[in-house]
């Protein structure tokens, strides 16, 4: 953690690979030095020694020039040995750069012939308080105030909640009073009596000078290619990697706890599953932006386990009233015989309504009166769930000082941008050509390099282009698994085994549902790649911009990937079918699928689960263990195979920190960490009506995730760079539109998927006693079998001589009506209470959230007082410290007043004998005062 001399701390740790080049030299030309600086002389490199081009290349080739003068040797290069010493070049440069903006560095010596080189750097106080008061870091204040608690009936509860929840606390340092804090206010040089510094070493904590030190790094320029900071010199390979330090190991039997090794047994085992997060730590490790997305995957998970409740109690309501329910009864009852239209054309024979009754009673578990006020109770729980993530983000930012955080211009580009800026401009790599115009200020590419709207319009409409053609290509992959359904379920129609047959539709909808998790999980993965392709050739300016607009596409993207085969089945399955004698058909012959005879719902709770379940799994759990330590082995083997088995006299037996934390996988991003919450976001809140227990899976499954999530960033990836955020950015908004939209698709799902609108309107409006008897013979249709087309009608029918009308699900007319086959009365009173309780349920529930909104303050009472008291006792304490120093110079002015008259008067009453000093003596007294005034 330290230099070799043990005292200077290493902040931030920079790593390259070096490939040295055998010197070339006749013999007894001297040593290979001489030869050395040469070639650093002779090299043609763009950034190199400013002696221009002329010298260098000439008609005849420059060698000739170069051998004509003295001292210099002419060495040919190939273009790797080339390109490795530009490399090396750029980076004396820049590590000379950093020594003069006051970075201290410490480098390892290049011992083999190719191999890892780690360059450490020290932040000395100097540059810390500088950068600290550049970067307006709010520091701790000697002066610290009570933080005034409410009280009554709610701290009596919260008091009774500690009691009850102290075995789940982690067992972390707690400040010696939680009821005082200290008084933050930006670092100021000037105002540094203000600051509570124990120790210069210890003020700044390791976050905070990596922080600084980054900052630093990323503003550094060299002249070569008008690179702007490290991200840069990365983008072209100059340096490998750039990374702060972990503290220490996180395991081990050693006695130094330190804040990593604490934070991995209390927070990122498995076994610490129980307990409650330390935010606090993490966001003092990690930093603020680390801290609110733990803190807010937290709460969502917290606020699961209300929702998981009421859900196994809606699934419970369902086992409960399934021997109750009238219209399963009733399909189940053999005495019925309701006989069915055929399912397929020639091969499929009438059927009884009552081989359905397995499917109907299932139905029920999740078609039942109370997953209707099971939506209303999850659409007012995404609301709460916002509103109170709002009021824990103010409290937050209130104790992480986040409270004054303005929006931080990026004054420094991506490093993607940085590293193709000159290519959009016709900047040549290796022939720039006004190097002293480009090269003079590389903090600001001009202007000149700026680009313009016409310049984006390419990347826009690439952008708006390939986006609605992976928007078509999920939708082809839906189709195509509709095909396959439909294929499928005629092949094994034809089967002679009766069993298969039997079970066609099970069959069928397994398959498709892995088929479509599978296509799922590989477009996801092609999705992240081609959003993050389509960003980058936008030439977004900062990495803000550039994350919102990859955050925007890969939600669109991946919302329409995971979403589309489940609202295929919600709301398209089964309304496009035709009638019997009237089918509608795919391609030749085929017809188009219909939902079970107890409704989709069924069928779409099955796609919901699997597919739900297959990603947090699969894509969730094990893509997120796996591929880390699979490209942590491939980057061991690649510098195993690279590096010379040489022996390093240098390099001591035992790994460093910076070792260890290379081999460890770069942090890229929160963005993969919310995409997938957040999608399983969607599916606990839209379809959550025909699935009261995805709350419950999303427990189970975010439990785990927590403790995945912290043991990756503890152990398996490299400590990330400090980042101050005051909230969780656009993740906000799109959780927001999540939660509306679910109200109107759990709206739809209710009123078009689910039968509870038919049943509603035959037990208030058809019934003849008020019950549900008979509901299944209202909703089921007559068919003459004669009008069958010919052809279609089944071969070998076990009912063929006794069958004249057959059954089919649907409100029409019957074939002795005058207009048979038509929508009955009855069709269009169901879809008029259909839209009617779209409009009633999507008005009433977003009234109750609006009223929940209003009802919770987005900040909490406590916290705005506390605000209000921090900025009063924050002048009070400015205005104390401004009149105490205003009295201590009242007083030394005072004091050299008197000192001044006392002097005079003295002068008056030995006039005489004063009368024969030397005018120099009177000078010294007078040049005495003066001089002590001024001070």
């Amino acid at each position: 953690m330290h230099f070799r001399d043990s005292k200077r701390k290493v902040d931030y740790v920079l790593a390259y690979h070096y490939r040295k080049r055998l010197p070339r030299h006749p013999p007894g030309v001297g040593s290979p030095e001489p030869t050395r600086r040469s070639l650093s002389l002779a090299l043609v490199s763009n950034g190199g020694t400013g002696k221009g081009r002329a010298e260098l290349q000439g008609q005849d080739g420059g060698q000739h020039a170069l051998q004509e003068r003295p001292g210099l040797e002419v060495i040919d290069l190939s273009p790797l040995d080339a390109l490795e010493e530009e490399k090396q070049l750029q980076r004396e440069e820049y590590e000379r750069n950093l020594m003069e903006a006051g970075l201290e560095i410490e480098k390892d010596p290049e011992n083999k012939s190719q191999g890892l080189c780690f360059v450490r750097i020290h932040a000395p106080w100097q540059v810390l308080s500088r950068e600290a008061e550049l970067l307006k870091i709010k520091m701790p204040t000697k002066k610290v105030y009570e933080i005034t608690e409410e009280g009554g009936i709610l701290k009596t509860l919260n008091d009774i909640w500690c009691k009850l929840t102290e075995p789940l606390q982690p067992e972390v340092p707690q400040p010696e009073n939680t009821k005082m804090k200290s008084l933050s206010y930006p670092f100021s040089r000037e105002k540094i009596y203000l600051y509570n510094i124990k120790d210069k070493d210890t003020f700044f904590d390791n976050a905070t000078r990596s922080r600084i030190v980054h900052e630093i790094l990323k503003r550094t320029s060299t002249k070569s290619r008008n690179s702007m900071g490290i991200g840069t010199l990365i983008a072209n390979n100059v340096y490998e990697a750039a990374y702060p330090l972990h503290d220490g190991e996180y395991e081990g039997q050693n006695g130094d706890m330190n804040e990593r090794k604490l934070l991995y047994r209390e927070w990122a085992r498995y076994g610490a599953f129980y307990k409650f997060q330390p935010i606090d730590l993490i966001r003092k490790y990690f930093g603020e932006k680390i801290g609110l997305y733990f803190a807010w995957l937290g709460l969502y998970t917290e606020f699961l386990i209300p929702s998981s409740v009421v859900g196994i109690i809606v699934f419970l309501y369902g086992c409960i009233t399934i021997e109750s329910d009238i219209p399963s009864k009733e399909m189940c009852d053999q005495r019925n015989a309701f006989t069915m239209c055929p399912l397929c054309d020639k091969f499929c024979d009438y059927w009884n309504l009552s081989s359905a009754c397995t499917t109907a009673r299932a139905s029920h578990l999740f078609d039942n009166p109370a997953t209707v006020f099971f939506s209303i109770f999850m659409a007012l729980w995404a609301t709460m769930f916002l509103e109170q993530w709002k009021r824990l983000q103010m409290r937050l930012g209130y104790f992480w000082d986040l409270t004054g955080l303005e929006e931080e211009e990026e004054e420094t580009c991506r490093k993607e941008q940085q590293a193709t800026s000159g290519e959009h401009k016709g900047f040549d790599k290796k022939t720039p050509k006004k190097p002293k115009k480009t090269q003079k200020h590389p903090k600001a590419i001009d202007a000149k390099e700026k680009l313009t709207w016409t310049d984006r319009i390419p990347g826009y409409a690439a952008n708006f282009g390939l986006i609605l053609f992976m928007i078509s290509l999920t939708f082809s992959a839906v189709f195509g698994v509709i095909v396959y359904r439909i294929t499928t379920a005629a092949a094994l129609s034809f089967s002679t085994n009766a069993t298969t047959r039997s079970n066609v539709r099970v069959t069928v909808t397994a398959t498709a549902v892995i088929i479509n998790l599978v296509v799922i999980l590989i477009l996801d993965e092609i999705y992240g790649a081609v959003a993050k392709w389509l960003t980058e050739i936008e030439v977004p300016k900062t990495e803000k911009t550039f994350e919102e607009r990859l955050i925007l596409k890969a939600f669109l993207l991946k919302f329409v990937n995971s979403y589309a085969p489940i609202f295929y089945v919600a709301f398209f399955k089964g309304r496009f079918v035709g009638r019997p004698g009237h089918y509608v058909y795919v391609f030749d012959g085929y017809r188009m699928e219909e939902c079970a005879p107890g409704g989709c719902l069924m069928e779409l709770c099955i796609q919901l689960s699997i597919i739900m379940l297959g990603k947090q799994l699969i894509q969730n759990n094990l893509f997120e263990i796996g591929i880390p330590k699979l490209k942590k082995l491939l980057r061991k083997l690649k510098d195993d195979r690279t590096e010379p088995k040489e022996m390093d006299t240098n390099h001591s037996k035992d790994p460093q920190q910076w070792d260890l934390d290379y081999i460890l996988e770069p942090f890229t991003g929160l963005t993969p960490e919310y995409m997938e919450m957040i999608i399983q976001f969607g599916f606990v809140t839209l379809f959550v009506a025909s699935f009261p227990l995805a709350p419950l899976f999303a427990l189970l499954n975010n439990i785990i995730e927590v403790r995945l999530d912290a043991k990756k960033f503890v152990t398996e990836l490299r400590r990330p760079d400090t980042v101050r955020e005051k909230d969780i950015g656009i993740w906000y908004n799109i959780l927001s539109c999540i939660g509306k939209l679910s109200v109107i698709i759990n709206a739809f799902v209710i009123a078009v998927t689910s039968d509870f609108i038919p049943r509603l309107m035959y037990q208030y409006a058809y019934s003849q006693n008020g019950t549900m008897h008979g509901f299944i013979n209202h909703t089921l249709s007559y068919f003459n079998v004669s009008h069958l087309k010919a052809g279609t009608q089944p071969e070998n029918s076990l009912f063929a001589q006794d069958v004249l009308f057959c059954r089919f699900k649907d409100y029409r007319e019957p074939p002795w009506s005058q207009n048979q086959y038509e929508f009955s009365k009855q069709y269009w009173a169901v879809l008029s209470a259909r839209l009617a309780f779209v409009i009633l349920f999507q008005n009433l529930v977003m009234l109750l959230s609006v009223l929940v909104d209003w009802m919770i303050p987005d900040i909490p009472k406590d916290i705005s007082e506390q605000i209000k008291k921090e900025k009063s006792v924050l002048v009070d304490f400015f205005l104390k410290e401004e009149h105490e120093k205003l009295k201590l110079i009242e007083s030394f002015i005072a004091r050299d007043k008197q000192k001044h008259k006392s002097g005079t008067k003295g002068k008056r009453h030995r006039a005489a004998s004063f009368s024969q000093l030397s005018r120099s003596q009177k000078g010294s007294v007078a040049s005495f005062s003066s001089q002590h005034t001024e001070v």
